[in-house]
């Protein structure tokens, strides 16, 4: 039977839940394939993500939430983006983190994507490398890997003759991030603050790259971060270009 959403809301995974161990290399198989299909399927991307980081620790739940994928691949078989041509190509990104994603080592999940004059083309949901002490440093943490590949595009596309001559937007749902990449003061919350971090702001004073805050509402980086409820994330896959064709 298909699904409606590649994972349920409220499913939390853990490497140990006291459930039983499954075979790794039928596991490791389902998810390889699965990773593979993200490459054009981004609205499986979250969900993929998080069951990659139980290879060597698999058991029956994260089995079963393999499973529950490929039944919501099974619905969505017709799916894809389909990119229309535009009249400008400007470049445009969304940003997010979650609060504590994993249950296992407290470390957050954060996310991207970029759309290019239409619809979506390049995407991440990735586990940051460092236990974040307060809500405004993840989202800091996420915005500086977000502008990182934003300037890795930016060159990308430059060599494609596609040279990007307007500032490229992130969109980030926490001003206070967005704040702290503008103020040159280093103060109470910013002291713990890795120096490599901190470089977003000379970016923003080149002009290349500037922070901009968005609508937690309308954030649309939620689909890369989190499970979502089923109306809630068939509205950001159209909004992503993620349809039937």
């Amino acid at each position: 039977k298909s699904m409606s959403t590649p994972m349920c809301q409220k499913e939390k995974l853990c490497k140990d839940d006291g459930t039983t161990k499954v075979d790794e290399f039928e596991y490791r198989s389902l998810v390889g394939c699965l990773m593979y299909l993200t490459t054009t399927r981004s609205d499986i991307m979250y969900v993929v993500s998080v069951l990659s980081r139980f290879m060597n620790c698999a058991n029956e739940s994260h089995l079963r939430a393999a499973k529950r994928v490929l039944r919501y691949v099974k619905g969505t078989v017709s799916f894809g983006v389909k990119f229309c041509l535009t009249p400008s190509f400007e470049l445009q990104g969304y940003s997010d983190s979650d609060w504590v994603g994993s249950l296992d080592d407290m470390k957050r999940t954060f996310s991207f994507y970029f759309n290019f004059g239409s619809k979506i083309f390049t995407w991440s949901s990735k586990k940051q490398e460092i236990v974040a002490q307060l809500t405004v440093e993840a989202e800091f943490i996420a915005a500086t890997a977000f502008v990182n590949h934003a300037l890795w595009v930016r060159k990308f596309l430059n060599d494609l003759h596609l040279e990007q001559k307007t500032i490229t937007k992130v969109m980030v749902d926490n001003q206070t991030a967005i704040a702290i990449s503008n103020d040159p003061i280093f103060h109470g919350k910013t002291k713990h603050f890795s120096i490599k971090l901190l470089f977003i702001r000379d970016i923003q004073k080149d002009g290349a790259v500037r922070l901009k805050y968005y609508n937690t509402e309308d954030q649309l980086a939620n689909i890369f971060r989190k499970p979502l409820a089923k109306s809630r994330f068939k509205d950001l896959r159209e909004r992503l270009g993620i349809r039937t064709y």
